[in-house]
């Protein structure tokens, strides 16, 4: 994908593996040609706006049915769990009537506009899955100390639950974040105009019926993956740590 970004159209068409002389200026060409910027800087906002959905949700309901005990916790569990085996085909005509409805009856619009973007996906069930397994492995002799100190569940999660499950939280932030970078389909659907869409629709400018600019979608790809890449170098320790202990036990 590299090289191919330096080539000219030509070779890139020709199954080159090195370009000849290396075109930097296919980048710039890139970003200017495909507004880049407009839905870079979307992207940042949806992800930035899913991330914080998600790990205030998705902690609160992990903590819950990790440490708390209530009536059918282990059946409403297991049917949250059964939804990850639902095709998304499925869901999207539904998802998409309901953003609609809630898009009528609320203040602001919900089609082509944020709320469409982030909100149904500010809880998810796999990343729900991985910090219950996480939380359930904490120490019950942390909970009674923090009980005889006086501390609630709220006081327990905030300051004893929360620091040292790091690991597993930065692990559901790099794959929210890669899902909502990475998502094209559900924007396509509830956004009829650029301001809110996300910076992979910005590779399809380079698609036209003459054929594709491969040249500039591979400049175009490696400018998307690079936030990917940066996220993840940053947080890789923790995100490998994460994936190793999550659902050990002991």
């Amino acid at each position: 994908m590299v090289s191919t970004s330096l080539m000219t159209q030509g070779e890139a068409l020709s199954g080159r593996v090195i370009p000849s002389v290396p075109r930097f200026d296919n980048y710039t060409e890139a970003w200017d040609g495909a507004n880049f910027s407009e839905y870079f800087w979307n992207s940042v906002q949806i992800a930035a706006l899913t991330i914080g959905g998600q790990v205030v949700f998705c902690t609160l309901a992990a903590y819950a049915f990790g440490r708390m005990e209530f009536f059918g916790k282990n059946i409403l569990f297991g049917l949250f769990l059964s939804t990850l085996m639902i095709p998304e085909a499925v869901t999207l005509i539904p998802n998409y009537l309901t953003v609609v409805w809630l898009g009528r009856i609320g203040p602001i619009p919900w089609i082509n506009n944020w709320p469409a973007l982030t909100v149904p996906f500010m809880a998810s069930a796999f990343s729900i899955f991985l910090l219950r397994q996480f939380f359930a492995q904490i120490p019950d002799e942390l909970w009674d100390a923090a009980r005889i100190d006086g501390a609630g569940h709220f006081r327990f999660l905030w300051q004893i639950v929360v620091p040292i499950s790091r690991a597993a939280l930065l692990t559901v932030i790099i794959f929210t974040f890669v899902g909502s970078w990475n998502a094209l389909q559900w924007p396509m659907v509830v956004t009829n105009s650029p301001e809110w869409r996300p910076v992979s629709y910005g590779l399809s400018f380079f698609l036209d019926d003459a054929g594709a600019a491969v040249h500039l979608q591979m400049a175009g790809s490696v400018i998307t993956i690079l936030p990917i890449l940066a996220l993840y170098f940053v947080v890789q320790k923790q995100f490998t740590e994460g994936i190793a202990t999550t659902g050990l036990k002991g």
